[in-house]
């Protein structure tokens, strides 16, 4: 059981980005049973017993000894614990995935941290991984759990399933986008931080995250206003830190900025991929729009919108699948002032009679952050959970500091509310 990395894959092992899931819930958990759910799912996704191992010029998925499989966790905590699970790596070599449960003390209320190597994931997936897990917890405590087949075959990388394309297209097309992009070169957000390595005297810098929560009317207002006007919320989104961004940078007038767009594949591959299955299975696209202090944020919200529309309409998700990996060659590629992704409406976790969910979040998280740089992209990482539209800003402290992003964040929030209301 060992399978070549493709290109694509291998942008994601240097990167070392992973997909953070946890759920918060009140009332009896039983340990035990989750263990067993946890790694009897474990047992069904032959990648998950995996590890990433060195080979050629690449890397390739490996088995992992059984000493090394994955298993559930345990710990006592609260936020603090979310927040160092959060900063705890995947490293190279090791499981792809880790699952911890955190109880808090004194009470009923648990957390559960999945984090997963995004080598092998795309938000899809890991969304159905954190709900195929509860699912067996279920299936357990109420004694209807079955025996399942064990799978024994390696997923395919998504690129395989691309349909043939003549490769001096992909070139040409390459060639267009990097002429493109590069006679419009977008501006990034100063960090407003030094890189002295502690944001505080005896303080470490880390990963940490500033959220926006919507409640559900305000979140069924904003979808309303987004249909009244022709959009979509993801477009809203964008243009909402497309201009927030503006705002933190130098000058007046009008500046480009970029904003990167992950685009799902699977529900566009013939025939679609399900959501159970742990790839990757997105691309990325860059638009590059003029933005203004003052520009139309519902002007602004069309053109962005009108730009994911053509760019499936072109077929072009596919060609920027093809070329993502001369990403290292061609970094001006990827690079947004902004990245906003968009999970839209999906469904959590179901939980047995007697334990509730009470929150569940999806968060991107990646091992390296370049404070020397002085600027980079602002992350905003959208999904709606139980009609609650959910903003995560993910962020390292020797970039973006703490009082920068609850701003940043706030802007936003007031942004939404007044498209909502």
């Amino acid at each position: 059981m060992r399978r070549m990395l493709c290109p694509a894959e291998n942008l994601y092992v240097a990167q070392r980005s992973r997909a953070v899931l946890s759920c918060v819930l009140d009332g009896p958990v039983e340990p035990a049973v989750l263990a067993a759910a946890f790694e009897a799912v474990t047992a069904e996704h032959p990648t998950l017993l995996t590890r990433i191992v060195p080979d050629g010029d690449g890397h390739a998925l490996a088995p992992l000894p059984a000493a090394e499989r994955p298993r559930l966790r345990l710990r006592t905590g609260g936020a603090e614990a979310y927040l160092e699970e959060f900063n705890t790596p995947l490293p190279v070599g090791g499981p792809l995935t880790r699952a911890v449960l955190v109880s808090h003390p004194g009470t009923e209320r648990h957390t559960l941290v999945l984090s997963i190597d995004h080598v092998i994931t795309d938000g899809h997936s890991a969304i159905a991984l954190l709900n195929a897990v509860w699912d067996r917890y279920r299936e357990l405590v109420e004694g209807t759990a079955v025996r399942r087949a064990p799978v024994t075959e390696l997923p395919g990388p998504i690129s395989a399933l691309l349909p043939a394309a003549d490769p001096e297209e992909t070139e040409k097309y390459l060639r267009q986008r990097v002429e493109q992009i590069g006679r419009h070169p977008v501006a990034l957000v100063p960090f407003d931080t030094d890189a002295r390595g502690e944001e505080a005297p005896g303080e470490a810098h880390r990963i940490e995250v500033r959220r926006l929560l919507l409640d559900a009317g305000a979140t069924a207002r904003l979808r309303e206003r987004a249909r009244a006007e022709g959009v979509s919320v993801h477009a809203l989104i964008s243009a909402v830190m497309l201009l927030v961004a503006r705002r933190r940078l130098e000058g007046t007038g009008t500046r480009v900025l970029g904003c990167v767009s992950p685009v799902d594949l699977r529900s566009r591959l013939s025939p679609p991929v399900p959501a159970g299955r742990m790839v990757a299975a997105v691309t990325m696209h860059l638009q590059t729009l003029p933005v203004a202090e003052d520009t139309d944020i519902l002007e602004l919200a069309r053109e962005a919108g009108a730009g994911i529309r053509d760019l499936l309409d072109r077929g072009d998700h596919v060609r920027e699948m093809r070329i993502m990996p001369s990403a290292p060659q061609h970094p001006a590629l990827h690079l947004g002032t902004v990245i906003v992704t968009n999970m839209g409406v999906v469904s959590g976790p179901r939980l047995p009679k007697g334990t509730r969910l009470t929150d569940v979040r999806l968060v991107p998280a990646r091992e390296h952050y370049f404070p020397q740089a002085g600027r980079s992209p602002i992350m905003a990482c959208v999904t709606s959970f139980d009609g609650r539209l959910a903003i995560e800003f993910p962020h390292h402290t020797a970039c973006f500091s703490r009082p920068f992003m609850r701003e940043l964040r706030d802007e936003v929030g007031a942004s939404l509310l007044a498209l909502a209301e």
